[in-house]
């Protein structure tokens, strides 16, 4: 649970920090290099999985080495200087003053102090998300906001990252191969990320998102017809059991491979050379290597290297779809709808409301990360595992939708301006003449420099 805490105050706070830190030209590269070390650690994670996997308890030791980068990054925030936007919210102008002068490099920041200082003059007083919910642009902003991390984890980006070795065995992949192949979505994860840093001022956030949507959908039907055509090919469950004393459902009642595995405690025993001899047989808790009765339990005459036992899986020419749509899926996800959704999230919200509005918007992608990671397996048996693919891409399309009527491209623009794309045009007309005001006050109030008569 507190691995869930800390997980969502980081992921909430460090693209609010970034955005408020960067210069408007690099802001979206800077808030993208996050999700590229997310990446890094999802890949290294990934890694120890595979290492540990044969070692006894070794879930105790991935536990522990989780450790290590909590307490490198602990000691790293130590040297890190506030937001000055949240200086200036302070009233630390000086301060701000300083930080500024730190992380651009050069005295030349008045521009830019003045230019926060007159944003943050026009903050909200009172409770905060009361006037989040009564300030028309603000709300739209968080409307877009929450609905781009909806998406994203709707789309099912999650079910990839934690059960990719369950996706790749009910493709039909062993356990110990499934847990090795689970590195090659992993890889093509963290290098994909790399086009995002590279693409984020390029092209903007709005295309990426769109062309990322696309990828995932496309993957996603990728996925759902090999487990589809996976379902269709079933291998035949030609041999009963009930001749030789076994009477319980797994020896009798399943025809196909496919409707054996769905009970959980049946599994699958063939020779890939002679499918039609296989059979459906109970399954030992706990042991993956061997069926309670027939050929392929322990007590078998059988030649072992002739027979294969297959638990939670069936054999198919089809399962070379799951890598490839795992790794399409990852590939497109990771240089749109992995970063997008908290640069755009960072960028989008006035700073009286910035904490606010990520707040509400992360809530809204563990939530529903949390929904997504629990029905997951349960969906693969209710609606089968094609149909939970088709459900997702279904989503992803509306996404894409989404994106293209509400989201507005923010590239290369400050936050103050950011804020004004999301007021009709009467607000920023409005705003524009409060602006004016007030320099035309600051320029009326600076004094007159004497002049003095000089003899030819």
């Amino acid at each position: 649970m507190w691995i869930h805490v800390d997980c969502g105050f980081a992921s909430m706070t460090v693209p609010v920090y970034v955005a408020e830190a960067a210069p408007p030209d690099i802001r979206g590269r800077l808030v993208t290099l996050n999700q590229l070390f997310i990446t890094i650690g999802i890949l290294i994670s990934s890694i120890i999985a595979g290492a540990f996997h044969e070692v006894p308890e070794g879930w105790r030791y991935m536990l522990g080495l989780a450790a290590i980068p909590g307490v490198i990054q602990f000691i790293g925030f130590m040297f890190l200087p506030e937001s000055p936007r949240w200086l200036i919210s302070k009233g630390r102008t000086e301060d701000a003053r300083k930080v500024l002068q730190r992380i651009r490099d050069s005295d030349n920041i008045d521009d830019e102090l003045k230019e926060v200082a007159e944003a943050e003059s026009s903050s909200q007083t009172g409770f905060v998300l009361g006037e989040v919910l009564r300030t028309p642009h603000v709300r739209k902003a968080l409307f877009i906001g929450s609905g781009l991390q909806l998406f994203q984890q709707l789309c099912g980006i999650n079910t990839v990252i934690y059960y990719s070795a369950s996706i790749l065995k009910l493709a039909g992949f062993p356990s110990g191969q499934a847990i090795w192949l689970v590195c090659v979505p992993n890889v093509v994860n963290f290098l994909s990320t790399f086009i995002g840093v590279w693409a984020v001022e390029r092209f903007g956030r709005k295309l990426l998102l769109v062309v990322s949507f696309l990828g995932v959908v496309l993957a996603l039907v990728v996925l759902a017809v090999g487990f589809q055509l996976s379902a269709i090919h079933s291998p035949p469950v030609n041999v009963t059991l009930s001749s030789m004393g076994y009477n319980d459902s797994c020896a009798t009642l399943y025809d196909v491979c496919e409707n054996c595995i769905l009970n959980k405690d049946c599994g699958y025993c063939y020779d890939k050379s002679d499918l039609p001899s296989a059979t459906c047989a109970h399954a030992i808790e706990d042991n993956e290597e061997n069926a309670l009765y027939g050929g392929c339990s322990k007590n078998t005459t059988a030649t072992r290297s002739d027979l294969k036992w297959a638990l939670g899986y069936c054999p198919t020419d089809y399962n070379w779809m799951a890598v490839i749509g795992l790794a399409l899926f990852v590939f497109s996800f990771a240089p749109g709808l992995g970063p997008m959704p908290w640069t755009i999230n960072s960028e989008i919200y006035p700073m009286w409301a910035r904490g606010t509005g990520n707040a509400i918007a992360t809530a809204v992608n563990w939530v529903f990360n949390l929904i997504v990671s629990f029905t997951f397996l349960t969906m693969t048996e209710n609606i089968t595992k094609h149909g939970t693919f088709w459900l997702f891409a279904g989503i992803c399309f509306l996404g894409m939708v989404f994106t293209l009527i509400f989201v507005p491209e923010t590239k290369n623009k400050s936050l103050e301006e950011v804020e004004e794309l999301f007021m009709s045009a009467p607000e920023r007309k409005n705003r524009q003449r409060q602006r004016e005001i007030k320099n035309s006050v600051i320029i009326e109030e600076k004094p007159v420099r004497n002049v003095t008569n000089t003899r030819l």
